[in-house]
């Protein structure tokens, strides 16, 4: 294991990162945000708008701007594939085989999440707003601020002089439809990536702003649309109701196989998995630390003395294992209804629902992407057509999860070090609810890696939602943590 770094080195980490966020950084992603990048799920039309090679391209800009020492970049894109940024820093330390280094991979995706309503009247997806020392604005904490911050935590050493490790650097714009133009990449590069010892992933969440957290788990995902059709045309309700079953009641008996409604528990046993010891451990070390900010940091409806809304559970513990190794059901869009204004008296002709469905990491995704079809779409009620048809965001075969491996003791002394220097407080342990579709692919094309899986969104960040934002005294410190964990890599 290397030395720890000395004091002034830490400090001097810590300094670095806060100027370049303030000189370079924060300048770059406001510009960024300004661009409505949306991945190709959310706009088929991406190649001839040109939105995701306008922000993949300012970005590699930005990197080459910085004439790293050692560092070379390339753009990539295979035929019919979204673009990829790779970059390579050659190693400053000596390493034991010249054949096959050690390598760090850092990774990050550019692609936006669409606009979504309920932004505040001073706020928009592509407006940029800097507000107590928050980026408002559609991307920059998911995860358009990824690729700056890895880059500046190697200029940070580099200003150093502390020696590090081989780095690559793999920067997609597929994410947000599922990473489906990864896998291609990862085999056009395999080589190229050589032996990773070390993945850098900057595309998780923080459960507060006051210590650098570890993304423990994150859970699969199978997402698609579901639909009820039981007439050709609509049909006066006055004259039908009674006679031909109303779409939206099968669409709901359909439902009640897969999810108990008083409850929100999924049904199928297959679904669900049991919980590691180690992570309801984990699970109950963060509950002490975060308490009932868990399940109060949401915008609740009913907020206000009297009733105000309730969770499925005020239990830390168990809202912390709800939220990331239970399975959930959430319908994110709806189509055949009119607008309120526009509803007469009309027996709608079908009901369609878009489902996404969360999985336990260790659920394999295409096995519950089956089930799924096969509950949801056999012995329709009423000879209805009932329809399963899985979207681009997981892809046909569904999103498996991830379960953390076990941390090398270098590693868990060099993240717990970097919290100690640059947030005064211990690391903490978390798992996560989103879907990072590369790291479970990572995790088996390089099982002996290490995985540091940390991220920018912590409370109210709101990523995918309204008044999304990025903390910027997190990421400074986030960046400086990076380049810390970067220098004692073997």
């Amino acid at each position: 294991m290397n030395s720890p770094l000395s004091h002034p080195e830490i400090a001097a980490l810590g300094e670095f990162a806060n100027r370049r966020w303030d000189e370079a950084i924060v300048p770059a992603l406001t510009d960024y945000i300004a661009v409505p990048a949306k991945s190709p799920m959310f706009d088929p039309d991406w190649l001839a708008h040109g939105h995701l090679d306008r922000v993949v391209r300012d970005a590699a800009a930005w990197v080459e701007s910085r004439k790293v020492a050692g560092l070379r970049l390339e753009l990539i894109r295979l035929p019919g594939r979204t673009p990829v940024i790779f970059f390579e820093v050659a190693a400053t330390r000596p390493q034991a085989s010249s054949l096959s280094p050690q390598t760090v991979l850092m990774y990050g995706h550019l692609d936006k999440q669409p606009e979504f309503n309920g932004w505040r009247n001073d706020l928009g997806p592509w407006t940029p707003k800097l507000s107590d020392d928050k980026l408002y604005g559609r991307g920059g904490a998911d995860d358009g601020y990824a690729v700056y911050a890895a880059v500046t935590a190697i200029e940070a050493l580099k200003a150093q002089g502390i020696a590090h490790a081989r780095i690559v650097g793999l920067i997609e714009s597929c994410e947000e439809s599922g990473s489906t133009d990864l896998p291609a990449y990862l085999g056009a590069l395999q080589a190229r990536l050589g032996d990773v010892s070390l993945v850098v992933c900057l595309d998780s969440g923080a459960g507060n702003y006051d210590q650098l957290w570890l993304t423990t788990s994150l859970r699969g995902m199978v997402s698609g649309v579901l639909k009820v059709e039981i007439l050709t045309e609509g049909v006066h309700s006055g004259d039908a109701s009674g006679l031909v079953p109303s779409s939206f009641r099968i669409l709901r008996q359909v439902l009640d196989r897969l999810e108990d409604s008083a409850s929100g528990r999924l049904l199928p046993e297959a679904l669900h998995c049991q919980i590691p010891a180690e992570r309801v451990a984990q699970a109950q070390a963060a509950a002490q630390q975060l308490g009932d900010a868990v399940w109060q940091r949401f915008p609740w409806a009913c907020g206000g003395e009297g009733s105000p809304s309730l969770p499925t559970t005020t239990d830390p513990v168990q809202a912390l294992l709800n939220r990331t190794w239970r399975p959930t059901l959430s319908v994110t869009g709806a189509e055949g209804f009119p607008a309120l204004g526009d509803a007469g008296n009309v027996l709608r002709p079908y009901t369609a629902f878009k489902l996404s469905l969360r999985l336990p990491p260790l659920i394999e995704g295409h096995l519950a992407a089956q089930q799924l079809k096969a509950l949801l779409e056999d012995n329709a009620p009423y000879n209805a057509r009932v329809t399963f048809s899985a979207d681009g965001r997981a892809g046909a075969h569904g999103a498996t999860g991830w379960n953390a491996p076990t941390l090398a003791p270098w590693l868990e002394a060099a993240l717990n070090d970097a919290s100690q220097a640059h947030y005064g407080a211990p690391l903490g342990y978390i798992g996560q609810g989103g879907t990072i579709p590369l790291m479970s692919l990572l995790q088996q094309g390089f099982p002996n890696a290490q995985m540091m899986v940390c991220g920018v969104l912590g409370p109210k960040s709101n990523a995918h939602g309204p008044n999304e934002f990025l903390h910027l005294p997190y990421a400074k410190r986030l960046t400086a943590a990076v380049a810390q964990v970067v220098a004692a890599c073997p």
